[in-house]
């Protein structure tokens, strides 16, 4: 028999359930924010090997009762967070981008120092593998653009499939690969608190394939990576250690929407409605504030010619901007408690 792996011996000594209950929260608040992966909290507080060997004994049928509980924390934790904070992560997002991307920088990069550990003694092939998960973020944080398709049930299950890597692969975010596809809003809104109470037949119509994709991505992926952290430890922990690194590439925090109009949920809901023929008069008479008729025109000349897609595509474009000292302090005050925090979790 082969000599114990790194993931076998973080297998005999199982984290506190606290712990773990508190990565299934971080991943699920990260699977909110596009650009931050699921799988980078779950690496970033050393959960990582023992998720992927769980994952892959429950797919392969091979039902052992800690890795379900340890499933199941994380499962709770994440579905917690999504519910209740989709709707203040779409805001957020939307108007306090930098403060969100600053606290995940800091959270990722917490990570590193325990990962790092996993790649020694460092070689060539180290060196390799950490350059090939380093240069593949490099590329989805700068040369990736909008796939633009129509939304339809297909689409969502091969949406999920994908988005399942952000779950898997740390650096990869499931919120960016809604993004690229045009369906982020779609998808996320249907996960709200609210969405499913006021319209659950139609937020099943989306959630449902997106959930069923995810299964079979999860599935193959985790069995794959639980290979390959067994056969070849410190190269897979080095390309983890590339990805987890080159996440933040994509995570600038001092950017704004280019439209803001369009980037707030709510509020592109009045765009929607003028677009479709409301008026600025019918719009106060509801109770709409801040929108007059000259508003309303401009509205109808700059987005009038967009389709639906176009404009929620749109909405996700940034500008970056110079920040004021207030924002710079902020910024490195968040990333240190961001680091702080995974730090902590990673100790317990």
């Amino acid at each position: 028999m082969g000599g114990m792996t790194s993931a076998d011996a973080r297998d005999s000594s199982p984290p506190s359930p606290v712990r773990v209950l508190a990565g299934g929260v971080l991943m699920g608040l990260a699977n909110l924010v596009p650009g931050v992966s699921g799988g980078t909290m779950i690496l970033a507080v050393g959960l990582y090997d023992r998720f992927i060997a769980a994952v892959a004994q429950v797919t392969s049928l091979r039902l052992r009762r800690d890795s379900l509980v340890f499933l199941a924390l994380i499962g709770v934790g994440s579905v917690v967070a999504i519910v209740s904070c989709s709707g203040v992560a779409v805001d957020l997002v939307s108007e306090r981008r930098w403060a969100a991307y600053s606290l995940f920088i800091g959270m990722t990069l917490g990570g590193t120092p325990e990962l790092a550990r996993e790649c020694r003694p460092v070689g060539p092939s180290v060196l390799i593998a950490f350059a090939g998960g380093l240069g593949l973020m490099a590329g989805l944080a700068w040369g990736v653009g909008d796939a633009g398709l129509a939304v339809s049930t297909p689409l969502l299950i091969g949406v999920g499939a994908l988005a399942a890597s952000s779950m898997i692969l740390p650096g990869i975010s499931g919120s960016y690969i809604l993004l690229i596809f045009g369906v982020y809003e779609v998808v996320i809104g249907s996960l709200s608190a609210r969405s499913l109470l006021e319209d659950t037949a139609e937020s099943l119509r989306v959630v449902a394939p997106v959930v069923l994709g995810s299964g079979v991505g999860i599935a193959l992926l985790s069995n794959l990576l639980r290979r390959l952290l067994t056969r070849s430890p410190r190269p897979s922990h080095a390309v983890l250690l590339g990805l987890l690194v080159g996440s933040v590439l994509g995570l600038w925090p001092f950017q704004e929407p280019l439209h803001a109009d369009l980037a707030h949920g709510g509020r592109r809901e009045v765009v929607e409605r003028v677009l479709a023929g409301a008026t600025a008069g019918e719009l106060a008479e509801e109770g709409v504030a801040g929108v007059s008729e000259q508003v309303a025109q401009e509205w109808r000349q700059d987005y009038g010619t967009l389709s639906v897609s176009e404009r929620k595509r749109a909405a996700a474009r940034l500008l970056r901007f110079a920040p004021g000292a207030g924002q710079i302090l902020g910024a490195l005050a968040l990333v240190v408690a961001g680091a702080a925090v995974t730090r902590a979790l990673a100790a317990r």
